[in-house]
């Protein structure tokens, strides 16, 4: 039985996503030490970098050249930023932060401490944003992924599903911490993950109609919010624990996506 490829480009969206809920279930019922989940989650940067740097960007520039892939790549990340910045107002700046982070920002919430916030708010709200904010340009990559012959690249699944798996691990402890129910914490991951495959089937079945430089141009937005995610939500829960170590896991986890990308060479 054959499926049509828009149906795959979900299904492997929802592949990449599921490790979300799956990290969130180890992180939420384990006592995992925070040292080691920030161990891994330096390891899925790297993995993360390597996919972004020798898969998305390298094929963003075969089919768009240089100007459509800067023009892309500088303004994903700055709308990544810009609605980060507004999220972190609303009380979701920690949202992947597995310590007591996650518990002190809530407690500002609900005080009105935070600039965008009144006295009795809370910030459940933010957070789900907050974490669909990261996990959308992830899963667009994908189903562009598969717009050149139909056939996923397996190096874009492993990378995802290998970054989100500490990404729902540590927020789910951090949420747990935070006084966040199991319901609540299921329910937006399970939410996510969903939206994940939406989004790759979207990014393959809406994208396949456009031309080669508006691809690039888009592929190149997820890179460069996906850099931007990295750097403001990922790499700091990594070196608060890991510390001199952050480096040397983040390097192992970057050559680990590049034998995966050079398999099939």
């Amino acid at each position: 039985m054959t499926f049509p490829t828009w149906a795959l480009a979900g299904f492997w969206g929802l592949v990449s996503g599921s490790a979300l809920l799956l990290g969130a279930g180890v992180g939420f019922f384990l006592r995992v030490p925070q040292r080691l989940v920030a161990a891994v989650m330096a390891f899925g940067s790297g993995v993360l970098i390597s996919t972004l740097s020798l898969e998305l960007m390298e094929d963003a520039y075969q089919k768009g050249g240089f100007d459509a892939t800067a023009i892309g790549f500088v303004g994903g990340a700055t709308t990544y930023t810009v609605a980060n910045w507004l999220l972190a107002r609303r009380g979701a700046k920690h949202r992947k932060r597995s310590g007591s982070q996650q518990h002190e920002e809530r407690q500002k919430v609900k005080s009105g401490e935070k600039p965008s916030t009144d006295a009795g708010d809370d910030n459940g709200m933010a957070i789900a944003l907050g974490a669909l904010l990261d996990g959308i340009p992830e899963s667009i990559v994908i189903g562009l992924s598969m717009l050149a012959g139909g056939a996923v690249s397996t190096v874009a699944v492993v990378a995802i599903f290998l970054s989100n798996l500490p990404e729902g691990l540590s927020s789910a402890a951090g949420m747990k911490k935070a006084g966040r129910s199991a319901s609540y914490v299921f329910w937006l991951w399970a939410g996510i993950a969903i939206i994940s495959g939406l989004a790759s089937l979207v990014g393959y079945a809406v994208f396949s109609h456009f031309s080669a430089d508006v691809v690039a141009a888009t592929t190149a937005v997820a890179a460069g919010a996906i850099l931007a995610m990295l750097a403001d939500t990922m790499m700091p829960e990594a070196f608060e624990e890991a510390h001199n170590f952050t480096g040397l896991i983040t390097v192992l986890g970057f050559l680990a996506s590049l034998f995966l990308s050079k398999i099939g060479d």
